[in-house]
């Protein structure tokens, strides 16, 4: 192994180690992240020849040729990194319309319930299958907010909110959408949706249930009283009851229609994530027109879609970037070539398994941080 190689690696470690601790070093994780990328490539170029000579066999050139075919290389991953992007900002986009049009307003009334087992078991399911079709953390914060609308003791508060992060983490494992790590391999056709969800459904289920069947033993009797008043959405009074469920199973039914329209057209999945936010988009366009026609004429809706777009987090998209084009330095330097191989053997080339265990490992380290 190279100086070179060693030094990458070190560079890579290094800024996911500051990256896994943001919450001590005070630095944003996109910042790192990016940083990462440039170090990392930077490192590359100083000598990019044999690594050249190790990945791309073909390639013989030297000098002006080398330099312009690894801007190539690097522009195809871009390229490749920009198929995730583009997913991961379509779901932030539905997922954030669906949430400040008060779509997800309808979950808290499916949730109520007197008991406290018969709520937790409810909070679990609900959570669990969201989550494959969201983020966990979108997930984890969503059923967070419906959780603080119905308990108001802190201790009771503390089992369900444990139980939310558990399931989360669970159901975004089996699903092809619901985990960064899953979309990636996914959009890189190394998966297929069937595969996944056919070997990692059971296990996952199994990684929610039994923690639930424990906690539930910490609760017993009726649930006190729900918190009330002062935390429904200005978006309530604008949409009725009918046009909020409509946004949310357009968005939700949307996502799970992705994989769908992925099999049918042989798209990139980031087609049909831009389908579905196009779809939502006017949808919610022709609500709002017909609400601007009954109120006067009034056009300052504050969670109309192009307000909503100046809202998404663009720290997350960039540091994905940062984090994906480093990775892809690892690529090029023949490392991850290695550890798949290693991983191929140790798993019986089981990579659903494989799969399985980095989204559940890497879901729960983007819990704990955040």
């Amino acid at each position: 192994m190279s100086t070179l190689t060693i030094a990458i690696i070190v560079v890579f470690v290094m800024g996911y180690a500051l990256i896994a601790t943001e919450s001590l070093t005070k630095i944003n994780k996109a910042a790192i992240a990016l940083l990462m990328f440039v170090f990392c490539w930077t490192l590359y170029m100083f000598d990019p020849a044999p690594f050249v000579q190790l990945m791309h066999h073909d390639f013989t050139g030297t000098g002006e040729e080398l330099t312009q075919f690894v801007n190539g290389v690097i522009s195809h991953h871009l390229g490749d990194t920009a198929t995730t992007l583009f997913f991961l900002m379509g779901a932030m986009t539905i997922v954030e319309i669906v949430d400040q049009n008060g779509g997800f307003n309808w979950v808290k009334d499916v949730m109520k319930t007197k008991s406290k087992r018969a709520l937790l078991w409810r909070i679990a399911f609900m959570t669990f299958f969201l989550s494959a079709i969201l983020d966990n953390l979108t997930t984890s914060i969503v059923m967070i907010m419906i959780l603080r609308k119905l308990i108001r003791d802190n201790g009771d508060r503390m089992i369900y909110a444990s139980l939310i992060i558990i399931a989360a983490n669970s159901g975004g494992a089996f699903s092809p959408i619901g985990d960064v790590t899953t979309i990636m391999l996914w959009n890189a056709g190394m998966i297929t949706a069937a595969g996944v969800i056919s070997e990692i459904f059971i296990p996952s289920l199994v990684s929610m249930v039994i923690p639930a069947l424990i906690l539930q033993l910490m609760l017993k009797g009726e649930i006190g009283g729900a918190v009330e008043g002062g935390e429904e959405r200005t978006a309530d009074e604008e949409f009725g009851d009918k046009q909020r469920k409509t946004i949310f199973f357009v968005g939700v039914g949307g996502l799970c229609f992705v994989p769908v329209f992925k099999s049918i057209t042989h798209l990139p999945p980031f087609v049909g994530i831009l389908l579905v936010l196009g779809v939502l988009w006017t949808i919610t366009e022709i609500f709002y027109h017909h609400l601007q026609r009954s109120n006067g004429g009034r056009d300052d809706f504050s969670k109309r879609v192009t307000n909503i777009l100046s809202r998404i987090d663009m720290s997350t998209i960039l540091f994905f970037l940062g984090i994906l084009m480093a990775v892809a330095c690892l690529e090029e330097i023949g490392v991850l070539t290695k550890l798949g191989s290693s991983l191929n053997v140790f798993f019986d080339g089981n990579h659903y398994a494989v799969t399985g265990i980095i989204g559940v490992l890497s879901s729960i380290v983007d819990n704990v941080r955040w």
